[in-house]
């Protein structure tokens, strides 16, 4: 029904200019997107704001190019992964992901926030790809197929990206004193 009432609203916004129906996705969305980008950047969350805005406006400015082909969600899922790496590309030239910080502004009144710095710095250890696998696999709750959509990569290829994440990061997580319980 979901996937029914996004199509609904993507039709009333490329007909009609309705951008009230533009207004529900963004607030549908805002947050599982926001959220990929969190984890994407390790933790940064001024840069997940404006890669999320970045995004949606990406979004609204292509919505008539929508066809249906997959679900709503993929597509946008598909338009933030080419956001993120723009940027990625953009920053290659200056400094990479691996060396920037991870965002010590967190609230100090966030629940576990050891364990989500931990879980960042593990993240951060992780190719690009293998980081936008493990984040919408584990955090977004995509199936393979949806990752293989949205990264363009063949679902054996997800598979593999999936499994070699895990490996590091429990690697990391070892060393850094987790026992995996």
């Amino acid at each position: 029904m979901g996937q029914l009432n996004d199509i609904a609203l993507v039709a009333q916004v490329v007909v009609f200019h309705n951008t009230r129906a533009f207004d529900q996705l963004v607030r549908k969305y805002q947050s599982p997107v926001r959220r990929f980008f969190l984890n994407q950047t390790c933790g940064d969350s001024e840069l997940s704001d404006d890669l999320a805005q970045d995004t949606f406006i990406k979004a609204y400015t292509s919505l008539a190019s929508f066809r249906n082909l997959s679900s709503f969600s993929t597509w946008l899922y598909r338009i933030a992964y080419n956001v993120f790496y723009d940027y990625i590309r953009s920053r290659k030239e200056t400094d990479g992901l691996d060396t920037r910080q991870v965002d010590m502004q967190c609230s100090t009144q966030q629940q576990d926030i050891g364990r989500k710095m931990d879980v960042y710095r593990a993240l951060s250890q992780l190719k690009e790809i293998e980081r936008t696998c493990i984040t919408l696999f584990y955090m977004e709750d995509l199936s393979i197929e949806k990752i293989a959509g949205i990264t363009g990569c063949p679902a054996g290829s997800v598979k593999s990206h999936l499994s070699r994440a895990k490996n590091k990061m429990a690697t990391y997580l070892k060393q850094d004193g987790y026992d995996g319980r």
